[in-house]
């Protein structure tokens, strides 16, 4: 049996001093509750509180962080129990969860210094009390342990909620979504405060499957028109109102590029009936993008929701795996991004105006200097979002702060968000993202760039704070 040590030093300074001063900053925030303002869990899991099924539909199958490192080597999707797209052909790989996990543990090694490794074994020993690393040999025995605990009421989902002291949890829905669990978790007198937030992706980019159809949805949803730019509109506007009656505070906008516009009532009417006809160009898909990206700012200032720019990732890269097993399958790779000349259209129409606030994400971290700080360093409207998806990682949360903080500021920054469909991950990122501020605060101190009192205050502020003021919660 090889041990699983989880050091109390992780990710901590070298240099005993700061070493010593991370230690006792950390202790100040190490049991702050969670503020979880965006993520993609599941919000049936909190409404039926059923339990879960097994390890590997718990860790394995809904993670795209685990199952595309397996992919890289060969493992099929198939044989991790990833189900296949409708109207894929049939799986040839029965679903078994043992012989899934086996497959896993067999890969384990590949996740060395990755932060998928840190979150994973974070959760086998603090929530399930696993003192051995996952190998072949362990494999079983973990996995027994595993469901032996899942099989406890103490591991449904509204428990473990409550055990990981989640303050507030958004999940994300599309505007075609009843919301039908989110409206159950209400009614069911639960005090666990779970919101939704309001992603528009299947009924604003004409590039989405069914666009057509999603928008001829839309409107069948809200009574309006949405053939018409009017209508199309003012659909929007009922849906983020319904959105927000069930605790949305936020909007989210997961577009290629950040690539904004401004245009007349005339050249939207266009671009709306060419992307309902299927004849739209790429160009002008984009220039519909940009489009609703000013058009949600406008919006954001009449309700109040936070908006969420996610951009950068060419998504589905791989088509045999996009046919096979549709979206979020882990091949979603990182482009390069411009900010300055895309956000400016959006900016120089709501980007002075009292009220509105844009988080702004990136997967080009060559933006974090050049162009992200500069523009939240001055735009009162800007925040920046903490390193997302590919950089929510120990040397990815240093870079953002080594780059981005001396010329935004602490203040011009949303704090952490998780951004995960992996429940079980939530404290480790968490955790993570402590130790990674407490270290770089506990250096700024003895370098002489900060003074002992200001990391204190700052510490809880970027744990805990700074995120519930971002995201209005």
């Amino acid at each position: 049996m090889i041990p699983l040590d989880l050091h109390p030093d992780r990710l901590f300074p070298a240099d005993p001093s700061a070493r010593s001063l991370a230690r006792e900053l950390y202790a100040t925030v190490r049991d702050l509750p969670i503020v979880s303002p965006h993520g993609h869990t599941d919000p049936q899991w909190f409404a039926d509180n059923a339990r879960f099924a097994d390890p590997s539909a718990l860790f394995i199958v809904p993670d795209h962080y685990v199952f595309r490192m397996l992919y890289s080597q060969g493992v099929s999707l198939g044989a991790l129990g990833v189900p296949r797209a409708a109207g894929a052909h049939a799986d040839d790989h029965p679903y078994d969860a043992r012989a899934i996990w086996r497959t896993f543990a067999a890969h384990y090694p590949l996740f060395r210094a990755t932060p998928t490794r840190l979150w994973l074994d974070h959760a086998f020993r603090t929530v399930f009390g696993i003192d051995e690393r996952l190998t072949p040999e362990s494999a079983d025995r973990c996995f027994d342990r595993i469901a032996e605990c899942l099989a406890d009421d103490a591991y449904r989902p509204r428990a473990l909620f409550e055990r990981f002291n989640i303050e507030v949890l958004a999940t994300t829905e599309s505007p075609l979504d009843a919301l039908t669990h989110h409206q159950a978790i209400r009614a069911s007198g639960w005090t666990g405060r779970v919101v939704t937030a309001y992603r528009p992706d299947p009924v604003v980019d004409p590039q989405f499957e069914r666009f057509a159809d999603n928008v001829a949805r839309f409107g069948a949803l809200t009574g309006e028109d949405t053939a018409t730019w009017k209508g199309y509109l003012a659909a929007h506007r009922i849906r983020r109102a319904f959105f927000k009656s069930l605790g949305a505070t936020s909007t989210d906008h997961g577009h290629p590029t950040a690539r904004t516009l401004d245009l007349d009532r005339e050249a939207c009417q266009r671009l709306l009936d060419s992307a309902l006809r299927g004849t739209i160009s790429l160009d002008d898909a984009e220039s519909f993008r940009a489009q609703m990206l000013t058009e949600m700012a406008r919006m954001s200032i009449d309700d109040g929701l936070v908006m969420q720019i996610h951009p950068g990732s060419f998504r589905n890269h791989n088509p045999v795996v996009f046919t096979e097993f549709g979206r979020d399958k882990g091949a979603d790779i990182p482009m390069r991004t411009d900010y300055v000349h895309a956000l400016k259209p959006l900016l120089d129409n709501v980007g002075n105006a009292r009220g509105l606030s844009i988080i702004l994400f990136t997967l080009d971290e060559t933006t974090y200097a050049r162009e992200l700080a500069p523009l939240a360093g001055h735009y009162p409207v800007l925040k920046l979002g903490p390193p997302w998806w590919f950089h929510d990682s120990y040397q990815g949360m240093l870079r953002f702060l080594e780059q981005a903080i001396e010329t935004a500021g602490f203040a011009n920054t949303a704090g952490f968000n998780d951004d995960t469909r992996a429940f079980m991950s939530i404290p480790a990122r968490h955790d993570v993202w402590r130790r990674v501020v407490c270290r770089f605060l506990a250096t700024c101190v003895v370098e002489h760039r900060m003074g002992d009192d200001e990391a204190h205050e700052l510490a809880p502020a970027l744990a805990h704070d700074l995120a519930k003021q971002s995201y209005r919660l």
